[in-house]
């Protein structure tokens, strides 16, 4: 099942893709902590913005992510929202690997 954004976080892909003319998707890292990691990627799945770190309904992250910058141990899920219209199953798939690593990664 492929994961999708959720509301709380729709907005904040439309910003990043709003000042990042070269996205053509976001990539979402959900913390087991409740934070957030997101940043624009290019069609050479290149990092097409920088990385933003935020929490839901809190004014800063969390004090572990401070620490750590949301390390990758502590993800939860992850997953790329498409830009319409989006790249090639094919594309997708070798972006996906490039920025998110194997499946079996995880």
């Amino acid at each position: 099942m492929a994961l999708r954004a959720e509301k709380s976080e729709q907005a904040m892909i439309e910003g990043i893709l709003e000042g990042s003319p070269d996205g053509i998707g976001v990539v979402v890292v959900r913390m087991e902590c409740g934070c957030r990691k997101m940043a624009a990627v290019s069609r050479d799945g290149e990092p097409a913005s920088k990385v933003i770190i935020y929490r839901d309904q809190a004014e800063s992250i969390c004090d572990r992510c401070k620490a750590d910058n949301g390390a990758f141990v502590r993800v939860t899920e992850s997953f790329i929202h498409w830009l319409e219209p989006s790249p090639t199953e094919e594309e997708q798939e070798k972006i996906s690997l490039k920025v998110l690593g194997s499946p079996t990664a995880h």
